[in-house]
């Protein structure tokens, strides 16, 4: 992939983030000339859709998607590199739209991405935990939750859960993602796994994820109990030779 010519795009799924989405779409874009913006919106009842529609007005390299109801973090994500792949984006970016990934780190995923066809971004990378503002519980389930994936289906990453990731186009385009059964906690994890397992090269980079600024956390206790068994699926799966 030449870079010079290459095209970038960040995929935002939204709920209810209003406060965050038109500060952080302008962030993200003067980060490097070639990135664009694909906000995919679950029907926000705060108006956030709207929020995002006023922002591709004004900018013609912020595009929208609107869902019908919220439908979930890894059916939005399909969509968007669906939506990616059809308009020949050569880099594909999963990131929050809350500031919990910062945007700054972008030119880096950018840069690694020369090198790699995988680029994820590490909350325990070499010994080290950089995760700022959470409470203890929330990162103990966080990082045992990713020791715990690693375990189990033996994906060589630390950060099996993290979702600030940077894919390249032949990586989408070689996934069937009508096989793809994870759509919450768990869809990092099966992503990961099924594009490891074709043997596309993986790099994992450091990445500071902060606690958002405002709005409330998507994880819940049912996306937690649906990944301790799911990654027991995508085990059997890959031992079957299914993945």
């Amino acid at each position: 992939m030449s870079h010079q010519d290459a095209r970038f795009l960040v995929i935002l799924p939204t709920y209810n983030e209003a406060d965050n989405l038109p500060r952080i779409v302008p962030s993200i874009l003067e980060q490097d000339p070639r990135i664009d913006v694909l906000v995919v919106d679950d029907d926000s009842p705060d108006g956030t859709g709207a929020l995002a529609d006023d922002l591709s007005q004004a900018s013609d390299r912020v595009n929208v998607i609107h869902r019908s109801e919220k439908q979930g973090l890894g059916g939005a994500y399909i969509e968007g590199f669906r939506w990616g792949l059809e308009r020949n984006y050569d880099l594909l970016f999963e990131m929050d739209a809350d500031f919990s990934h910062r945007p700054d780190a972008l030119p880096l995923f950018i840069e690694k991405a020369r090198d790699f066809d995988i680029v994820l971004g590490s909350r325990y990378l070499d010994g080290r935990v950089t995760v700022i503002n959470w409470p203890m519980s929330r990162l103990l389930i966080s990082f045992f939750g990713s020791w715990y994936a690693r375990f189990v289906t033996r994906l060589p990453v630390r950060d099996a859960t993290g979702g600030f990731n940077c894919w390249r186009r032949e990586v989408m385009e070689s996934l069937d993602f009508s096989r793809i059964e994870s759509n919450g906690y768990t869809f990092q994890i099966e992503l990961k796994l099924r594009a490891w397992r074709k043997g596309f090269s993986l790099t994992e980079i450091p990445i500071i994820f902060e606690e958002r600024e405002s709005g409330e956390s998507k994880m819940s206790k049912r996306i937690v109990r649906e990944a301790i068994w799911k990654v027991w699926k995508l085990r059997f799966l890959d031992l079957i030779g299914r993945l």
